[in-house]
């Protein structure tokens, strides 16, 4: 792991103040995560990272659901890695979230099925542990979910990055751009372009990506758009790592609140969203789940006749 940002390296002008505090909470975090990140590589077999892309994945445990291989690792671990590819010269990733309604979409979208086998998957929500459950009779090591992931991953980047972020509407888009930057001062918030740009405005917006030297691309578009656009368009010119991240932007930039400390705890952040906006989500949770269980049942089904 790299060194963490050095606290004289900050300008000692009051405006910066905020920013040598939260360096200095930041540090704590990062020799704490740092040591836990060691034990975790030790756990699993692991001397080094081997990141050069959706390669460097291979080092680390996946489980296959539904045919698509996901990552199975602690949180300490999976932060790490995407620390290291979004610091390493050359590198390229793709990394899109697996939950219950990603999973539905997948089994009936070939084009999007085909592009995950692509990308760095990681597990998202109760649903994904239920699947493992049942199928390979354990969850998954960790509910690695982009609307907690991505804030701790600012906040274990210890080397300022440059980070881009594409979608959601103009207002929130700028809201999440501020609070990202109040969360961790110490890397430089990139907004590209919201999400309702024209056909036209894309080469403008890949030029300004190519120029703009990204680190990590935050992508919020929503499943399964955002995950097509990324494949068809985003390179290793643009970017060293991409994550689809969905409705994040909305989520940090306070245009729609969380569910409760507790409804998060007991895995039922789903209802709290549902009960939020049920004119938008009713589809997706009510007819959704449903669906899933019954993929579940199938794949259990499957794996049970070849064991």
């Amino acid at each position: 792991m790299r060194a963490a940002y050095r606290i004289t390296d900050v300008a000692g002008s009051e405006e910066q103040d905020g920013v040598r505090t939260a360096l200095l909470i930041h540090k704590v975090r990062q020799d704490l995560a740092e040591q836990a990140l060691k034990m975790e590589i030790m756990d699993h077999g692991m001397d080094r990272f081997e990141a050069d892309g959706t390669a460097g994945a291979q080092s680390l445990p996946r489980r296959t659901l539904f045919g698509q291989p996901v990552l199975d690792v602690p949180w300490m671990t999976a932060l790490g890695f995407l620390d290291h590819l979004a610091g390493k010269v050359g590198a390229h990733a793709k990394v899109a979230f697996l939950n219950a309604n990603n999973a539905n979409v997948m089994l009936r979208d070939g084009e999007f099925r085909a592009l995950l086998k692509d990308q760095l998957v990681l597990p998202d929500g109760v649903g994904l542990d239920l699947a493992a459950l049942l199928i390979d009779g354990r969850p998954f090591a960790a509910n690695l979910n982009g609307t907690d992931l991505v804030p701790a991953l600012l906040t274990f980047m210890s080397t300022p990055r440059r980070i881009g972020l594409i979608g959601g509407r103009p207002g929130v888009l700028a809201g999440a751009v501020a609070n990202f930057r109040q969360h961790a001062p110490w890397h430089e918030f990139l907004p590209m372009a919201d999400g309702f740009f024209d056909d036209e405005e894309l080469p403008i917006i890949l030029e300004r990506l190519e120029e703009a030297r990204i680190d990590l691309l935050l992508v919020g578009m929503g499943t399964p758009f955002q995950e097509k656009w990324v494949a068809r368009h985003i390179t290793q010119r643009h970017a060293r790592l991409v994550l689809t991240v969905g409705a994040l932007f909305d989520f940090v930039s306070g245009t729609v609140p969380r569910a409760p400390a507790w409804m998060r705890a007991i895995r039922f952040e789903w209802l709290y969203r549902l009960l939020l906006e049920p004119s938008r989500l009713w589809r997706r949770y009510l007819i959704g789940i449903p669906q899933f269980i019954l993929h579940v049942l199938k794949a259990r089904r499957q794996a049970r006749r070849k064991a």
